[in-house]
């Protein structure tokens, strides 16, 4: 539920219309080869999860890596899972304004005024407000309790796909029902239209990379699960295949019925508009399926901000367990049985993170999550040579063709992506930049801070027992 949680997230909602604007028809081809190109990472997050059993998600670098390559790998895939919390949360924001409006409580989402602050007497947009509050109360959730954030993830994940399934089942119940709204898959054919040749599939594949960043989040939980040499492998591949087969759906269904065209013109509302051509209207409480798309929308980002909320804390105590952040970040809450220093840590810089622009913490944690990626293909092959005996319930099938092929296809696209920011988004490219360059210098800091704490007694070695992870309650 955390890997798909993550995954069918705010992606399939508000990125499948961007998709259709750069590659037409072919939109359904670039969330397939996504999931093909992901798929061979998630063979080797399989084989080093079932290997190495522990949480954080860069435990595998940690293993193979010196100390500073393994410290900007965990401080890269830390800052994405930030990023990825501030986009959800900025994609909450307007979706729940939305289904507010649609029952009549509110103006629509452009039409609502800023807020202003009793105290400080400054107007703040309403979309920052409720970013903030879907963040607070996820922190307050899982700082508490991870048994109640678990349930919560399951409970609202069900729900979405369920919503989802709802608007596949009703658009192929209208294909040649002869009424207004059926349609027909002749809305694919020329698959590659006039102005989006094959070629617009890559920068396609680059923007909506993110839709398919997620089964990598089990593995930050690897600790607080039953037999985790089998299980995790397992729930990666089961949450991967049921998020690929249902953003083909979907997809499918949305440019089948719309056509890519008008897909495209109604941008981050394409599927809700949709739903609205084909879906029955009038229903009980429901009132039309664009209010139903609505309804799935803010359960699917509070779903993905309650999952990278889980995996960017977790990857913060694995480090501060590990002794490569401030000790009190690996330490486990005696009373709550929580991380509870990494999630207010990890809350903090989300919160500051929520006033990047939605375009710019999209495309910075698809390029940081594709060089992540990169990285933990790197260290399936290096461990397979470096500890050729070590065991391994899950061997990837093949090998060593998926890792190969995972780290050139990954290249790829990040190459793809990186060109695509310098032509249009130099600010994501700048701000990448930056967050590594503070990470090193974090590094260097960190070293002699603790360098000068063992000098004088006061802060333990690295290589001091490993603090128990966060346990189930």
């Amino acid at each position: 539920m955390i890997g798909m949680g993550a995954m069918i997230g705010a992606g399939i909602f508000v990125l499948t219309g961007l998709a259709a604007e750069i590659s037409g028809p072919a939109a359904i081809l670039v969330f397939l080869l996504n999931g093909v190109v992901t798929a061979f990472t998630g063979l080797s997050y399989a084989e080093l999860a079932s290997a190495i059993p522990k949480s954080g998600g860069y435990a595998f670098v940690r293993e193979i890596f010196d100390d500073f390559g393994s410290f900007m790998m965990g401080w890269m895939l830390w800052f994405a899972y930030i990023i990825a919390g501030a986009l959800y949360a900025l994609g909450f924001a307007p979706n729940f304004i939305e289904l507010l409006h649609v029952y009549g409580l509110t103006a629509a989402p452009g039409e609502v005024g800023a807020v202003i602050l009793p105290v400080l007497g400054v107007g703040v947009p309403p979309r920052f407000i409720l970013a903030f509050v879907a963040v607070a109360g996820l922190v307050a959730l899982n700082a508490a309790s991870t048994a109640a954030s678990g349930s919560a993830e399951t409970v609202f994940t069900i729900v979405k796909v369920t919503i989802l399934m709802m608007f596949v089942a009703f658009g192929f119940l209208s294909a040649g029902g002869g009424g207004e709204t059926s349609f027909t898959f002749q809305n694919f054919d020329p698959l590659f239209t006039e102005g989006s040749g094959p070629f617009s599939i890559l920068p396609a594949m680059g923007l909506t990379f993110i839709a398919f960043e997620g089964y990598d989040l089990i593995t930050t939980v690897t600790e607080e699960v039953e037999n985790p040499r089998e299980n995790i492998p397992k729930a990666i591949f089961v949450s991967l295949l049921a998020t690929v087969v249902v953003c083909l759906l979907v997809v499918t269904v949305a440019i089948g019925t719309l056509g890519a065209t008008e897909l495209a013109a109604a941008g981050e509302a394409g599927i809700a508009e949709a739903a609205t051509s084909f879906m029955p209207t009038g229903v009980p409480v429901i009132q039309n399926g664009g209010a139903l798309i609505v309804f799935g929308a803010v359960f699917s980002t509070i779903t993905a901000l309650n999952a990278v909320v889980i995996a960017s804390s977790r990857v913060a105590f694995s480090m501060g367990r590990e002794g490569q952040l401030v000790q009190s970040v690996g330490q486990i809450h005696y009373r709550f049985g929580t991380p509870f220093v990494a999630v207010l840590l990890s809350a903090v810089v989300m919160l500051g993170s929520v006033f990047l622009p939605t375009q710019s913490a999209g495309n910075m944690s698809s390029l940081f999550f594709l060089l992540s990626f990169i990285i933990v293909n790197v260290a399936v092959i290096r461990l397979r040579r470096e500890r050729p005996n070590m065991n391994r319930p899950y061997k990837i099938p093949y090998y060593p063709a998926p890792p190969l092929l995972a780290i050139a296809l990954n290249a790829i696209l990040a190459v793809v992506l990186i060109r695509f920011l310098i032509q249009t988004d130099l600010l994501t490219l700048l701000l990448s930049i930056g967050w590594l360059g503070i990470g090193a210098v974090m590094y260097v800091a960190l070293n002699k801070y603790r360098t000068r704490g063992t000098a004088g007694g006061t802060e333990a070695t690295t290589d001091q027992p490993a603090t128990d992870g966060p346990r189930e309650e």
